[in-house]
């Protein structure tokens, strides 16, 4: 495994998604410094990531000022793919902790990325990632896979019933 990079406090937090509706490329930023970290990730990963910050950011005080500038910064080419993500809220900080570790084959070892975000920070980015997530195909309502205009073949009907539109 290459040696986790510890971004620390980010300058910024962003997410982004790239490409026509049903064909996305979602994409998580980080800058920290001079330092800028691009990571592809799933709309699913994207959307509970959003969610789970929501139930974080809930309990604690709200943030007075939340970024305003959250658009992709150039260049978008993601550095790796997001397998597993981890968030945790350090008190003693006030910051939420965030571990991203790439998604790798069984055999390999991948790299991993930590870097911690004021709640301003992450609630902007739950806002964004609610927004960007909401704005793509709804999901069929028996196996939650994204709905093309044409219906779709749902799993869930095991090939029994018209698909689901």
């Amino acid at each position: 495994m290459s040696p986790a990079l510890d971004l620390g406090d980010l300058d910024r937090f962003t997410v982004g998604a790239e490409g026509p509706v049903g064909k996305r490329l979602f994409l998580v930023q980080c800058r920290a410094g001079g330092t800028l970290l691009t990571l592809k990730a799933e709309k699913q990963q994207v959307s509970v990531l959003a969610e789970y910050l929501g139930r974080v950011l809930a309990d604690l005080e709200r943030p007075e000022h939340l970024p305003g500038d959250l658009d992709l910064e150039a260049p978008t080419e993601p550095h790796w793919v997001i397998g597993t993500l981890g968030v945790t809220y350090d008190e003693t900080l006030d910051r939420v902790v965030l571990v991203a570790e790439e998604l790798v084959a069984e055999d390999e070892e991948g790299d991993m990325a930590r870097f911690s975000v004021t709640r301003a920070q992450a609630a902007a980015f739950a806002i964004r990632a609610t927004s960007l997530v909401e704005a793509g195909r709804p999901p069929c309502p028996l196996c939650g896979l994204p709905l093309d205009p044409s219906g779709h073949r749902c799993p869930r009907t095991n090939g029994h019933r018209p698909p689901a539109s």
